[in-house]
This record gives C-alpha cells, sequence and structure tokens, in this order.
C-alpha cells in the first residue's frame, strides 16, 4: 500500500512538473510572437529561459527550449533602440553578437528545423528560414570584422556557423577552412576542408567585370545580368568576364600539408594520389605532391614530380628556381646553377635567381677562407696565400655580375646592397662602393 502511494505521488509530480513547463513555453512562445520585445517583455523572457530549460523532458519541449534560448541574442539585437546613431546601433549589436553565441545558434535552429522535419508540423520553420536569411548579411560582416582584427580563429568559427545555416553557400566553409589556418586552428582546417572535399567544392564560376565610370576602378558581379543592367544605364563601362578556376587541387594539397603537420606522411600520400587519378595532368596537384616529397626529405621523388610538372609547363619558372634550390641543398651545385640559369632565361627579372647564383658561385669561398687562416708566415705558406687569393677573386668577380644585375632590378633591396658591398670590398672597387653608399 505505502509504494502505491509513492508511486502515484511521483507520478503527480511529473504530471504538475510537466504542466508547469508547458504553462511557461507557452509563455515564452507569446513573447516570442509579439511585434516588439523590450523591457519588462525582455527581462520575462529571460527568466523563463532559465526556469523552463532544466524542466524540459520530452523531445520536443527540449526542442523548443532551446530554440528559444538560442534566439535570445537576435530577440535582443531586435530590442535595441533603432533610433541610434548607426555606429551606436551595431556597437550596441556587438554586445550580443559572439561566436559562442553564433554557433548555439546555428545549433539550435538546425535541430529546430530537423525535428519540424521529422513531425511534419512546421511551427518554426518559416520564421527560422526568415530569420537566417534577415541575419545572414550582419553576421557575414562580424566574421569579416574579426578578420580584419586578425581574430582569426574566431571568424573561421563564426564562417562555420552561417555555413550551418546555410548549407547551400559552401564559399563560406571555404572561408573557414582558410580562416582556421591562418589561426593555426589546424585541426578545425582540417575538418573543414574534407567537408569541401566530401561536398565536392570546386568554387569554379565566372566573375562578371565591368569599369565604374564615375570611379574609373573595375567592380564585380555575382551575374551577368546585374552587370548588363548597369552597362545599360551607362553607369559601367568595357564589361568582360573572368573564369574563377576550380579550387580543389588547393583544398586537396592543403589537407596533405595539414596531415603532414601533424605526422601523417602516408595519409598524405594517399590523399594526394587519390585526386590526382582524377586529375593526372594537374600542374597544381603535381606540384603539391611533390612539396609533400620534399618534406618529407625524399629529395628524389620531389625532383622527378617537379619535372614530371616542367614537362607539362616548361617555362614556369617558379619550378626550375625550386629545383635548383633543392639540388644545391642536396649538395648538387652543377645542377642548381644549370637550373638557376634556366631562371634567368625564362624570366630575366627574377631577382633571386641572381642572389642564388652568386650565393652559390661563392660557396667554395668559406674553404678557401679556411684554409687561408691556417697558413702560417712562412716563404711557401705565402706563396700559397698568393695562389688561394687569386682563387677567391676569381669567384667574386664570376659572382659580382649577378649582384649587380640583382641591384639594378631592386636598388633597394638591403640584402643585396650588403652582399655587393662585401664584393666590392674584397676586389677593392673603392669607387663602387662611394657610389653604392651614397645611393
Amino acid at each position: 500500500m505505502k509504494i502505491k502511494q509513492i508511486i502515484i505521488a511521483g507520478t503527480l509530480l511529473v504530471s504538475v512538473t510537466s504542466f508547469a513547463q508547458k504553462n511557461e513555453l507557452k509563455a515564452l512562445k507569446k513573447i516570442y510572437a509579439k511585434e516588439e520585445i523590450k523591457g519588462d517583455d525582455l527581462a520575462q523572457y529571460k527568466l523563463l529561459i532559465n526556469k523552463v530549460e532544466p524542466l524540459a523532458v520530452e523531445e520536443g519541449d527540449k526542442v523548443y527550449a532551446n530554440f528559444y534560448k538560442c534566439m535570445l541574442p537576435v530577440i535582443e539585437s531586435l530590442s535595441i533602440d533603432k533610433t541610434m546613431a548607426p555606429l551606436q546601433i551595431q556597437m550596441a549589436i556587438l554586445k550580443f553578437l559572439n561566436p559562442k553565441a553564433i554557433s548555439d545558434l546555428a545549433t539550435g535552429l538546425n535541430a529546430t528545423l530537423d525535428y519540424e522535419k521529422k513531425t511534419g508540423k512546421k511551427i518554426q520553420t518559416d520564421e527560422i528560414n526568415e530569420t537566417i536569411k534577415s541575419f545572414k548579411p550582419d553576421l557575414l560582416n562580424y566574421a569579416d570584422a574579426l578578420g580584419k582584427q586578425k581574430k582569426f580563429k574566431e571568424s573561421a568559427d563564426v564562417l562555420y556557423s552561417i555555413y550551418q545555416l546555410d548549407k547551400k553557400d559552401k564559399e563560406n566553409l571555404y572561408y573557414a577552412a582558410n580562416y582556421a589556418i591562418e589561426g593555426k586552428d589546424y585541426d578545425k582546417a582540417l575538418l573543414y576542408y574534407k567537408e569541401l572535399k566530401a561536398v565536392n567544392y570546386t568554387g569554379e564560376g565566372t566573375n562578371y567585370i565591368a569599369k565604374n565610370k564615375a570611379t574609373n576602378a573595375d567592380e564585380s558581379f555575382s551575374t551577368k545580368e546585374q552587370r548588363n543592367n548597369l552597362v545599360t544605364l551607362g553607369t559601367h563601362i568595357l564589361p568582360r568576364e573572368e573564369k574563377i578556376p576550380s579550387k580543389k587541387p588547393e583544398i586537396v594539397r592543403n589537407i596533405a600539408l595539414i596531415l603532414i603537420q601533424q605526422g601523417k606522411t602516408e595519409e598524405a600520400k594517399a590523399a594526394i594520389a587519390e585526386a590526382r587519378k582524377e586529375n593526372p595532368d594537374d600542374v597544381n596537384l603535381i606540384t603539391s605532391e611533390a612539396d609533400i616529397y620534399l618534406k618529407s626529405n625524399d629529395i628524389s621523388s620531389y625532383q622527378r614530380l617537379i619535372n614530371e610538372a616542367l614537362a607539362k609547363n616548361p617555362n614556369d619558372a617558379d619550378l626550375i628556381f625550386n629545383l635548383g634550390v633543392t639540388s644545391a641543398n642536396a649538395g648538387k651545385l652543377d645542377e642548381a646553377e644549370k637550373y638557376y640559369r634556366k631562371v634567368i632565361d625564362v624570366k630575366s627579372d627574377y631577382i633571386n635567381a641572381y642572389l642564388n647564383l652568386a650565393d652559390l658561385i661563392l660557396k667554395p669561398d668559406a674553404k678557401l677562407v679556411e684554409q687561408i687562416n691556417k697558413l702560417t708566415n712562412s716563404p711557401k705558406d705565402s706563396k700559397q696565400f698568393d695562389v688561394l687569393k687569386v682563387e677567391r677573386q676569381k669567384l667574386f668577380n664570376k659572382a659580382l655580375p649577378f649582384l649587380e644585375k640583382a641591384h639594378q632590378l631592386d636598388p633597394k633591396n638591403d640584402v643585396v646592397k650588403s652582399n655587393l658591398k662585401s664584393v666590392y670590398g674584397f676586389l677593392e672597387m673603392t669607387d663602387k662602393i662611394k657610389a653604392l653608399k651614397a645611393e
């Protein structure tokens, strides 16, 4: 008999709690439905959120309790006095917006949409879609502002939340990944890049461009019609189109590079190999694979892949230059010199090729100096000193034209000027030193 009484009492307690909870949800809904929410209504709304959340037991009640909670920043922003100056309004909105609140908003709204889709009852669906459409521009502006403040991780979080709210706009996921890289949040960047790969995002498209007659600057438009309308109105001239290349090679490359940084070299190689099966002739993917082997210190594989890329694009100065660098690092100086000279043939103003070629020519000088330092004042060593000095002069004279060319290309480059001054000094070219100092 006592046991039955306990059971009945327990049932009454649950019923009372459920009833109270239902009433509070109704009260929340009533306030939420008002055209304007401010003052006492806002205070009551916050109080009800805190009361109803711990009481929610059923799935639907939990979903809607969370919905009203996650919408609080939106409601607070709507309650701002719109007669204030625009800057004041913006500052007031920022009090309610932060990456966590936006993340909670995305999670709460999506959970509500999923629940209403499952139950077939569109109670808040239309309202949610309207909220996303209305607030998306403000959220994008907020993400942009965070990026400009170099708060890259926070900007990435906000952009990812915006993507969660509108998955049709995959570009926000791409920029979230890029900002995560900037913020050195490699785990999230990898997650975002993998999702981009899974949804087959390429970013390909067309930029519709025309020159603004008033500013004389080019402007981009998302649609041809939008651009053509302005050209017809006469505000813009010189319409043209630019193809936006696929970002897929960059995405795959970044996945591989992050995996390498995490010590997952084999997984990185597998990722790039998979991408190359789809696009075997893509030079960007070939060079990305080469980067993987370079970072894992497999120089022979790196050079093989760079040469493969060069066969497809023989006049790519950057590729040839990189071959020179890796050949030099591997101690293959003759090979490196050949590549640097080829760079100059292909692109005569490639300043780093001149600098590296001069450095390559002067490499034996360290050994000559070491030999000179071991000499004594004996007649035999004095003769040897003269021989070594002549050898050094030959090296400096051979390197001089490349440094002078580099200086000609970039007269304000301090590294070039410093190296040139050292060479002039050894060759006792005092007039040249004076002229260099006078610049």
